[in-house]
């Protein structure tokens, strides 16, 4: 088992994610904690708010189904937090949650966690404006883990059995068995029931496509499913919080853009098991192994700062940058690479040019921090990962 500083009982600290959602409780009747399956949300309850027995439901278990025949009469305030998991296996229960709310709107009533988007648990349907606040849980940050364990965290993933297991056969044996349960049963949940070997066929094709725009076309015709059940297929997964569809930034230029998202495998350790990779050497290996890395770094960029303006830019001429945030009022673009020797190049030019950035950052493999321009910084990606301050002080 991989040793962390701040484990104990197989449990790691998440102290960002705790005081976020300790100050949800606070201020909102409803808190609403989403993020893939098995990423900790259940385990970061337990441990923040602690519930009873009775004010416990988890809709996978039929017992608590049963308890929740009546929601009005079992939701009733019973003086503590009520947790209600797994959510979006009853969508219903939302417009039941709102009347509840409504007779008596103090903070902390509900705490709802949901292995799917807000508009899938039933809260994208429902006017809950003011009466909830809306937290993501992805796996571990790098600064829950510790420097130290960087290539630990990009090879097996972020999510805690995977990057906790016992040993690397342990982990990538735990990661098959999540692939295949989600293939098996969570897909069949969002209405798709296509046979297993055609499922695995698209989210392995899918993983090829890692970090690169995305063809429905391509992809229909070898499957050989039509392009309209394929876009569905990839919102699916996007749904359920295991890829990310990266829209693309369209500046007011003469120049043609890329207009298709670009596709990731948000666990970079479940992306290595879907192409077949099951070591560090493998990995090292592997063609998508810069394409892995960039994943890995800009999903944890997004764990840091949020994704509510994150784009890529492209043209077709070949001039990009791997991430556009805007951060503090300011526009910041990402050039992500796996090298420790980073260097403008022509593209970087023609971003800093065309998008008007406040400042582009090339994250990179190296150990030092060092300015390349005025307004461009080579800045280790560890240090941007783990410490906010090195992005706000640019």
């Amino acid at each position: 088992m991989i040793a962390l500083a701040h484990a104990s009982d197989d449990f790691v600290e998440r102290p960002a994610e705790a005081e976020a959602l300790r100050a949800a409780v606070r201020r909102s009747s409803v808190t609403l904690l989403t993020g893939p399956r098995q990423a900790g949300k259940s385990t970061l309850v337990r441990r923040v708010i602690a519930p009873s027995p009775e004010a416990a439901f988890d809709l996978e278990d039929y017992r608590d189904v049963a308890r929740l025949a009546d929601p009005m009469l079992a939701l009733r305030d019973q003086g503590e937090i009520i947790v209600i998991d797994e959510a979006q296996r009853m969508p219903d229960l939302f417009a039941s949650l709102r009347v509840l709310v409504d007779e008596n709107r103090h903070p902390g009533r509900f705490v709802v966690l949901g292995s799917a988007s807000p508009e899938l648990t039933g809260l994208g349907a429902e006017s809950l404006a003011g009466r909830v606040t809306q937290l993501k849980l992805s796996g571990f940050r790098l600064a829950d883990v510790g420097v130290e364990h960087f290539d630990d965290l990009w090879q097996r993933g972020g999510l805690p059995a995977s990057l906790l297991a016992a040993d690397e056969q342990a982990s990538n044996a735990w990661r098959d068995d999540y692939i295949a349960t989600f293939l098996e049963r969570d897909l069949a949940g969002f209405g798709f029931r296509l046979p297993v070997t055609t499922m695995r066929r698209f989210w392995t094709m899918l993983a090829h496509y890692h970090g690169q725009a995305w063809n429905t076309a391509a992809i229909a015709r070898s499957i050989d499913l039509s392009a309209a059940k394929v876009r569905r297929l990839l919102d699916a997964l996007t749904d359920a919080l295991v890829v990310r569809q990266l829209p693309p930034w369209f500046a007011n230029l003469a120049k043609r853009q890329v207009k298709s998202p670009r596709v990731y495998v948000r666990d970079s350790g479940l992306l290595h098991r879907l192409l077949g990779i099951g070591s560090r050497l493998e990995l090292e290996r592997h063609p998508k192994l810069g394409a892995s890395w960039e994943g890995m770094v800009i999903e944890q960029l997004l764990i840091l700062f949020g994704d509510a303006t994150a784009s890529f830019w492209s043209t077709h001429s070949g001039a990009e940058i791997d991430l556009r945030l805007e951060i503090g009022g300011r526009v910041i673009g990402f050039e992500i690479k796996r090298t420790d020797r980073p260097r403008i190049t022509k593209s970087m030019h023609s971003a800093l040019a065309d998008l008007e950035l406040d400042h582009l950052v090339i994250a990179h493999a190296g150990l030092h921090r060092f300015a390349l321009t005025d307004r461009v910084t080579a800045v280790p990606a560890t240090d941007l990962l783990t410490d906010q301050s090195a992005l706000l002080a640019l």
